[in-house]
């Protein structure tokens, strides 16, 4: 599957890349293990948000790339020993560059989520992915979709009840999930299976714990919120990645990309359901123009050769 090829192939940001063992869930159709990952993963956004009364969101961020850094360096930790020998230079700058963008994407986007609403932030977001759709298209009719995206950011973006502070962070987000693909396609060319993201996500906790403990102090050793953020962790990578690769085994990507593109519109539903947080019709008409393109971009390309 071609990374930047729809705006729905690529990598869960947080994630593990690679193979993983089939779960049992062969009955349920690929459609519905794709939502319910989308599911899982903004109720572990909404989780995240509520959590920050608590504890600030660089702290919150911390525990959940902390959570992805150990269950992934778990499952690849045989590998990981042999994979690691005799690395150039140029790798070790690659996966490094890779887990500092990991770490500064989860950053921004949780910093969004402390000052805009859910639906709105991961819409902006979303950007990043359709960005690189688009741009690696040869197709002129991209551009409407392109045009499309953009008037439903400015759309989000108009009038004085929006944080600019909060879209900026959404907008730098967007782009480090664009580099997040770019940088997946180029650490597996030089890391077999999962463990390139495995030295990444280590990389990228050490770069974010100093500051989640300068910000969290005591709090992130309550064990409440320790708990708490193990759960946003597992909800935010784990759970949703184990799905979509269930669901990618019996299923085209594009399909998959398409489904995916509806994650803004449940982002925005967990918004209302979990937060509070009623959106506009300007707003909601905005998140379906994101939609829209999303959807438009993935349509009717070529499934990639095996």
């Amino acid at each position: 599957m071609a990374l930047a090829e729809a705006p729905g192939s690529y990598e869960r940001p947080g994630g593990f890349a690679g193979r993983a063992r089939p779960l049992s869930l062969g009955t349920v159709p690929p459609p519905a293990l794709i939502l319910l990952g989308i599911l899982s993963v903004q109720v572990g956004a909404g989780l995240a948000k509520h959590m920050f009364d608590r504890l600030p969101p660089d702290a919150v961020v911390s525990l959940r790339l902390l959570t992805s850094a150990v269950v992934l360096a778990f499952v690849t930790r045989g590998a990981l020993r042999v994979t690691l020998r005799g690395r150039s230079r140029r790798d070790w700058a690659v996966v490094a560059g890779f887990g500092l963008t990991l770490a500064l994407m989860n950053f921004s986007i949780y910093q969004a989520f402390s000052r805009i609403p859910l639906g709105v932030a991961v819409t902006i977001e979303f950007l990043g992915p359709l960005a690189v759709a688009i741009m690696g298209s040869r197709r002129a009719r991209d551009a409407v979709w392109a045009v499309l995206a953009f008037t439903g950011v400015l759309m989000l973006a108009r009038g004085g009840e929006m944080d600019p502070v909060g879209i900026a962070y959404a907008l730098l987000a967007g782009v480090c999930w664009a580099a997040y693909i770019l940088l997946t396609a180029a650490t597996g060319q030089r890391f077999p299976g999962s463990t390139g993201l495995a030295v990444a996500s280590i990389v990228g906790t050490v770069a974010i714990m100093p500051v989640g403990i300068a910000a969290g102090g005591e709090a992130m050793l309550d064990p409440e919120l320790l708990l708490f953020g193990l759960g946003v962790g597992l909800l935010s990578s784990v759970i949703p990645y184990s799905l979509e690769m269930e669901a990618l085994r019996r299923m085209p990507a594009r399909v998959f990309g398409i489904l995916m593109s509806l994650e803004p519109a449940v982002a925005a539903l967990i918004g209302v359901a979990l937060l509070g947080e009623v959106l506009s019709g300007r707003q909601w008409a905005a998140i379906g123009c994101v939609i829209v393109a999303c959807v438009g971009a993935t349509r009717g390309r070529e499934e990639p050769s095996a």
